[in-house]
């Protein structure tokens, strides 16, 4: 099926890189490279950093997205962050269910969901990532994990919320290793989390979503992912951290 193209969407994640000073000079040095950007240019920050950030990017196309946020309001969570004390910083997105959270950090599918439905309620924007390991592809079971992912992380969520919802495709495989899916494989698995919106709500919302593909993309292979049709942006890794080649792949996703 033919898809219109989307606005395209680049965060960068930084993951757990980057102190509040580092944050500010790497921002001030990405704000005149992405000025013109006609895409939306989110950088995902440490806790510690958010802050620094959004004192950063005024003035800036930029916005600050967050890592991670809580199910809860507040209670006894140590270490944990809620989606409240997120708005009062200033943040405006946040990654839910980054395979890195789920990996190492229990994060399940049922959890992905409740941090989802958290982030929503307090008008966030959420990133939320699904994808597969190299075993379960291997294994021939890609589309079913997929399915999984999307139809318990979207459990509960209204199509309301449709328009403050990225989905973003990250083959596990392919994060932090060096290896990127084809631009083939990674349209693929975009085309089959879009289907699965179908499946449980409807075309018109399917085919409104943006999915980004978070597999590695960087400076070399963004244009050959972001010509694929389903997929309308990327999640950005290693490359988020030099402002050059970020700025790269924003220039990119701006003139596709």
């Amino acid at each position: 099926m033919a898809r219109e193209k989307k606005r395209a969407i680049i965060a960068g994640n930084w993951k757990m890189n980057k102190t509040p000073s580092e944050t500010t000079a790497l921002i001030n040095e990405l704000k005149p490279l992405v000025e013109n950007a006609d895409c939306d240019v989110i950088v995902c920050v440490p806790f510690v950093s958010i802050s620094a950030a959004v004192e950063a990017v005024k003035g800036s196309n930029i916005k600050v997205g967050a890592q991670n946020c809580h199910w809860e309001q507040s209670g006894a969570f140590t270490g944990e962050i809620s989606a409240q004390m997120l708005c009062e910083t200033g943040v405006e997105y946040v990654i839910i269910g980054h395979s890195e959270r789920r990996q190492y950090f229990g994060e399940t599918n049922k959890t992905v969901n409740k941090r989802m439905r958290a982030a929503l309620a307090a008008d966030l924007n959420v990133i939320v990532c699904v994808g597969e390991t190299l075993e379960q592809r291997e294994s021939g079971v890609t589309e079913e994990i997929l399915s999984e992912q999307v139809k318990i992380a979207f459990c509960g969520i209204e199509p309301s919320d449709f328009d403050k919802i990225t989905v973003a495709y990250e083959p596990v495989w392919a994060i932090g290793t060096g290896k990127t899916a084809t631009s083939e494989q990674a349209n693929a698995a975009c085309a089959h989390i879009r289907d699965c919106i179908v499946e449980l709500y409807n075309l018109r919302l399917a085919n409104d979503i943006r999915i980004q593909y978070g597999g590695s993309m960087n400076a070399a292979n963004a244009q050959q992912l972001l010509d694929e049709p389903d997929i309308n942006g990327g999640l950005i890794g290693g490359a988020a951290l030099k402002a050059a080649d970020f700025a790269k792949i924003v220039e990119v996703a701006s003139a596709n």
